[in-house]
């Protein structure tokens, strides 16, 4: 009797389940549902919101062509939302503000932004989409100087407090947002002129060292760095210039897979190997 009671419990939980996925399904395909209820929730809410776009756009099976324009809204959604937003996370700075929910909700935007600009479809939209490269770009410099002027939870670390679960939700901020810069400049050269005019290449290179708060924090940086150079012969003079002038060293060009060498008077940035899976 108790084995049939178990098996009754279990084809409920599964049959709740497909019910909860079948109605999320038919939610996600109303983007002016989403936006009105976005708005309504709690941030926990928008938190689980978001981790189910996440598992959607990150999914094996491509977006349908049905889907793409639904998708496009919902980019302009969580876009609009950072723009305005982003800044909410220097709040987490500060031991009274560490637990803010509207704070860890806006980190969860820049993850969806991230898995996002992977996709082709939604990739041209957020590369052209305004302030959004701006955003990133400002925000990346204000948590790297206040992670650098102060200890806090934006500041380099060489080890994680298991117990920290503010930490583990701003674990791979920094990174993320090196990772949502690079994308943002993939094969678009106003985008690359735009972070190079914002003097930002210097403060990307300069994120280049071991942090356990920003896993694989070198793979984005050198990511972020061969978009910044593709086919973009200005920004590879800088970084070439700043090697010269020793504002850049050169082991660590070398440790990212470039390297600077003379042709004809003149300072040439070149890759020495291929770069890491985006």
């Amino acid at each position: 009797m108790r084995v049939l009671c178990v098996l009754w419990a279990s084809i409920r939980m599964r049959n709740a389940l497909s019910w909860f996925l079948i109605i999320t399904d038919h939610f996600l395909k109303s983007p002016e549902l989403v936006k009105a209820m976005y708005a309504k929730m709690s941030n926990q809410e928008r938190v689980t919101l978001l981790d189910i776009i996440i598992a959607k756009v990150m999914a094996d099976e491509p977006l349908t062509r049905e889907e793409v324009p639904v998708y496009l809204s919902h980019a302009e959604l969580f876009a609009s939302t950072f723009v305005d937003q982003c800044r909410l996370v220097l709040k987490l700075t500060s031991e009274q503000y560490t637990d803010d929910e509207e704070a860890l909700a806006t980190i969860r935007l820049l993850d969806v932004l991230c898995e996002m600009s992977v996709h082709d479809d939604l990739l041209g939209y957020l590369q052209a989409y305004p302030g959004l490269l701006d955003r990133g770009v400002d925000l990346l410099r204000l948590i790297h100087v206040t992670g650098t002027d102060a200890t806090n939870i934006f500041s380099a670390c060489s080890y994680i407090k298991a117990d920290s679960n503010v930490a583990n939700m701003a674990e791979g901020f920094k990174s993320h947002l090196i990772r949502l810069i690079g994308n943002l400049c993939y094969k678009n050269r106003i985008n690359q002129d735009k972070v190079n005019e914002m003097d930002a290449i210097h403060l990307i290179l300069d994120n280049c060292r071991p942090d356990d708060r920003n896993p694989f924090m070198t793979q984005w940086v050198v990511y972020a760095i061969r978009n910044l150079t593709e086919d973009n012969s200005q920004n590879q003079d800088l970084i070439a210039s700043m090697e010269e002038q020793g504002l850049v060293d050169a082991s660590l060009l070398k440790k990212m897979g470039f390297e600077v060498e003379k042709r004809g008077g003149r300072l040439v940035l070149k890759s020495v190997r291929d770069a890491p899976p985006p």
